[in-house]
């Protein structure tokens, strides 16, 4: 262990903040998207998972993750790094790091990057049930799922565990299993979960029989490109050092973004027409969760045409709710779902030196469909009960008759807009 490396401390700060920025920025994406009476609910449901994940990766979060001794390859142990006790101790009233980690910045760094991780995870969720859910079921999920679901995940892929590069899929197959920033961790995981929730709660009234417009295009498209800024320390930021991989992995997260949001712009024109605003939106979005977990491992080249693939699959995918009938309010399946799993599968195709087309042979293309699907699995399951216990007891759903007046009334006791105010103005100006 060298001395610290102020370098890579202030580049993995910055990444930190730079990934906490994304919630708020999945916060506009998803307020947007939904109609004007639900949009104060849904940038609470994103701050509670914030403020949430907060407290929980504070008391255990980390520890389960990271931070304890590893109890079957599935989860660290929670009471051994109960509060940070492992990486921080009370120095003249402040605390303070006792050490640094392998890249020599202080491990107080590191739970804070992480912890962003956890975030944002569980704020994506968010948009798949919207218009329709309690906040306080919400806040009571957000701590089972970081506790039970997010944690023991990060732990198995990125500390060691069952999915991880020396965990024994990886063994056994003869490949080590590759996930640089989350396809498995984030995307499918906070995917999968969306789904179960979903069909466990059932459908907004009024789908499929009438439109469900975006309030506010503009805050959709400020959110996709706070995302696209704040994925900088996703991405790059997991190259753990200020570093060429950082660097790389900046240039080939905006190359394979830029590539899906014109394949996915391509796909619209030719299916409507137009080039719409919310599908460029979206198109950067499915970029980003694609190469996510590649984003160290493929050339230019296969950045961009792995930036296309996504764009064009996570954009036919996001009709397939209508077709098969779960309400998945904003494409929560069909972006990260089908981007992330994607970007974790074509890894077996594109990956330098072990992908089918990129000098390896078929084992990467095996060990990453079989991590891609023990996630699923696992999300499942996990969700599933946590969520079917909720729904039996405190229930998830408000009244129907407060989700067709409008759930930021009947739940934040708020308007997102007055326009009986703004009318009244406007009339007593004329008069």
């Amino acid at each position: 262990m060298g001395a610290l490396d102020s370098g890579n401390t202030a580049w993995i700060l910055t990444s930190a903040s730079l990934v906490f920025l994304m919630t708020p920025g999945v916060a506009f994406f998803y307020g947007g998207m939904v109609r004007a009476k639900a949009v104060l609910n849904m940038l609470m449901l994103e701050a509670a998972a914030l403020s949430v994940t907060m407290i929980i990766w504070t008391l255990w979060g980390w520890s389960i993750a990271y931070a304890g001794s590893d109890i079957g390859g599935i989860f660290g142990d929670p009471a051994s790094g109960f509060l940070l006790k492992d990486s921080m101790v009370a120095q003249d009233g402040v605390f303070t790091t006792t050490g640094l980690n392998s890249n020599n910045y202080p491990v107080s760094v590191d739970v804070a990057f992480q912890v962003a991780f956890a975030m944002i995870t569980v704020g994506l969720i968010c948009g798949a049930i919207a218009e329709r859910v309690k906040y306080s079921t919400w806040m009571i999920f957000v701590a089972l799922w970081i506790t039970f679901d997010y944690a023991p995940m990060a732990h198995m892929v990125w500390n060691g565990g069952l999915l991880s590069a020396d965990g024994a899929i990886s063994k056994a197959i003869g490949a080590a299993a590759h996930d640089f920033a989350g396809g498995t961790v984030v995307h499918i995981n906070a995917a999968v979960a969306a789904l179960i929730i979903v069909l466990i709660i059932g459908k907004r009234k009024g789908f499929g029989t009438q439109p469900f417009r975006p309030h506010n295009v503009p805050f959709v498209m400020l959110g996709a490109f706070l995302l696209w800024f704040g994925w900088f320390g996703f991405n790059a930021g997991s190259a753990f050092a200020a570093n060429g991989t950082a660097g790389y992995a900046w240039v080939s997260t905006s190359a394979a973004t830029a590539a899906a949001m014109l394949s996915w712009g391509f796909t619209e024109k030719i299916r409507s027409g137009h080039y719409t605003a919310m599908g460029a939106a979206s198109g950067m979005v499915a970029g980003l969760v694609g190469i996510t977990p590649a984003a160290d491992v493929v050339s230019p080249l296969w950045a961009i045409v792995l930036g296309a693939i996504v764009g064009i699959l996570t954009c036919l995918a996001c009709g397939l709710k209508f077709k098969l009938g779960y309400d998945d309010s904003l494409d929560v399946v069909g972006v990260h779902g089908v981007g992330g799993f994607t970007g974790t599968l074509l890894i077996g195709f594109f990956g330098e030196g072990t992908g089918l087309l990129a000098g390896g042979d078929w084992k990467q293309l095996v060990v990453q469909l079989v991590i891609a699907l023990v996630a699923i699995l696992y999300s499942a399951v996990i969700t599933a009960i946590i969520a079917f216990a909720l729904e039996k007891t405190i229930g998830w759903r408000v009244t129907e008759a407060q989700e067709v007046g409008g759930i930021d009334l009947a739940d934040q006791g708020e308007r997102a807009y007055d326009f009986a105010g703004t009318a009244s103005s406007v009339l007593k100006e004329v008069k």
